[in-house]
């Protein structure tokens, strides 16, 4: 069997959602800008610089889901799809997924991101799984805590691990195995597959790819 993963943001999607979710929440007065805007743009920077403590930002990220109704947060996100999200997707995104869908691989977004954000987006790529850090409910609401591992830097291995288990099966032992992605935190993930994807990467993974002769792409 092969196996195809994909990062999402800045990867399939021409940015970020997680940043751009907490954005469309401060331009529809939802939160308040000065003090989330300068929240929001610290951990971005962290995160850039590889230096994220993963469990401060959620803390920070989740809140606003626990703050507000399910009913609310459902009718946000659909303005958020269309408002942010799609204007995002590009042709060549669209087509690289359609591609490994098409060839009957096993594919999965593996994303740092929420699966608040993320499963509609996954679910317009056509994406049949999702490993996504999972914001915890009880009652149907969310409790702005993280259920499980955050799917983040070595935390994706983990989560992919436990995934391919579920379904008997292992990452060392598959046929196959890519992953695309733009960033040097998913350098744990991406020493782990067959195929290494660099994918529109950042300045240090563009640099990894490069020493060990790995592939680049541009999805732009």
């Amino acid at each position: 069997m092969k196996l195809a993963l994909f990062d999402l943001d800045n990867t399939l999607l021409a940015g970020d959602s997680d940043y751009e979710w907490g954005q469309f929440l401060v331009d529809h007065g939802v939160l308040a800008r000065e003090d989330y805007e300068a929240q929001n743009a610290r951990f971005f920077e962290q995160y850039k610089a590889g230096t994220l403590d993963i469990h401060e930002y959620l803390g920070f990220a989740l809140r606003p889901l626990a703050a507000h109704a399910p009913e609310a947060l459902a009718r946000w996100h659909a303005e958020f799809m269309r408002e942010r999200i799609l204007p995002m997707i590009t042709p060549r995104a669209r087509q690289l997924v359609a591609r490994h869908v098409a060839a009957g691989e096993l594919c999965a977004i593996v994303t740092a991101t929420n699966s608040f954000v993320t499963a509609p987006i996954a679910r317009e790529f056509r994406v049949p799984h999702l490993l996504a850090t999972e914001p915890q409910t009880v009652a149907g609401r969310f409790t702005g805590r993280v259920a499980g591992v955050p799917c983040f830097r070595e935390g994706k291995i983990a989560r992919v691990e436990a995934w391919l288990g579920s379904l008997g099966q292992r990452l060392d032992a598959l046929e196959d195995s890519c992953f695309y992605s733009d960033s040097h935190n998913d350098l744990p993930l991406l020493e782990r597959v067959r195929r290494p994807v660099a994918v529109d990467p950042d300045a240090p993974l563009a640099a990894e790819a490069a020493r060990r002769d790995w592939p680049v792409i541009s999805l732009r």
